[in-house]
């Protein structure tokens, strides 16, 4: 099977499962498609992918988006992150911008499978610490299109509900990655991935369609515990010393 015929079934797995769980896509498909193709050659087509969907998502559910906490603590920080990890990308060894992102997929799907298995309090974070966990999450998402483990880790405490902190942070991932988006077409890497975006775009909606179906058949717990347990392989597969790419 070819790169990018392995890249679409990533594609179309990731939205599937984020149409069940509500898990970001872009970690799913970047770590899967991070074993097979360079982390800088993949988000010029994966992040205007996301677009689509979580443009669908904000318009749907912008009645339950927490203005307050959108505006005055998570974009301000993000948005300077994500900036400075955009700069820096062209800068870094692809290799170890790989390992990194590894570590960061391990860390956060162990963290998940614990936090599934040991039901506790979350801990309300210290305004600060939220803040700088923010900037460290729009770091990692200027570098990977992926600052959602950072993010939730922050925000763990929050007095939001589980629709409006997912409606807040599905309006996140829409202002970062519509931003790479005009980035990656002004440094000009957005003009030869678009073939690649066209092509692939349908398969959001069959993942959309399969992950509706499945959300009202199987439970979503289980789907969680394969997806972190797919995630920790994948980490220590993007951490070993020989590599797909």
């Amino acid at each position: 099977m070819s790169a990018s015929y392995a890249l679409g079934a990533f594609i179309l797995l990731a939205y599937t499962l984020e149409a069940v769980t509500g898990f970001g896509s872009i970690v799913i498909a970047l770590s899967l498609g991070a074993l097979l193709l360079p982390i800088e050659q993949l988000l010029p087509v994966l992040v205007p992918l996301n677009i689509g969907m979580t443009g669908y998502l904000v318009w749907r559910h912008r009645a339950q988006i927490d203005r307050p906490l959108l505006f005055g603590t998570i974009l301000p920080g993000m948005l300077v992150g994500t900036l400075l990890g955009y700069w820096l990308l062209p800068w870094l060894d692809a290799a170890l911008l790989k390992r990194g992102f590894g570590l960061l997929i391990l860390w956060f799907a162990g963290r998940e499978l614990w936090r599934l298995r040991h039901a506790t309090a979350l801990p309300v974070r210290p305004p600060w610490l939220t803040r700088l966990l923010t900037l460290g999450a729009g770091f990692s998402h200027g570098l990977f299109a992926s600052g959602g483990p950072l993010l939730v880790y922050g925000l763990a405490g929050t007095a939001l509900d589980k629709a409006r902190l997912r409606a807040t942070l599905v309006s996140v991932w829409f202002t970062l990655n519509s931003l790479l988006t005009v980035a990656f077409l002004i440094d000009g890497r957005l003009q030869p991935a678009l073939p690649q975006v066209l092509a692939y775009a349908p398969l959001l909606l069959v993942g959309l369609w399969l992950g509706e179906h499945l959300h009202r058949r199987f439970d979503e717990r289980h789907f969680r515990i394969a997806i972190y347990a797919l995630l920790l392989v994948t980490g220590t597969l993007l951490l070993a010393p020989w590599s797909f790419v």
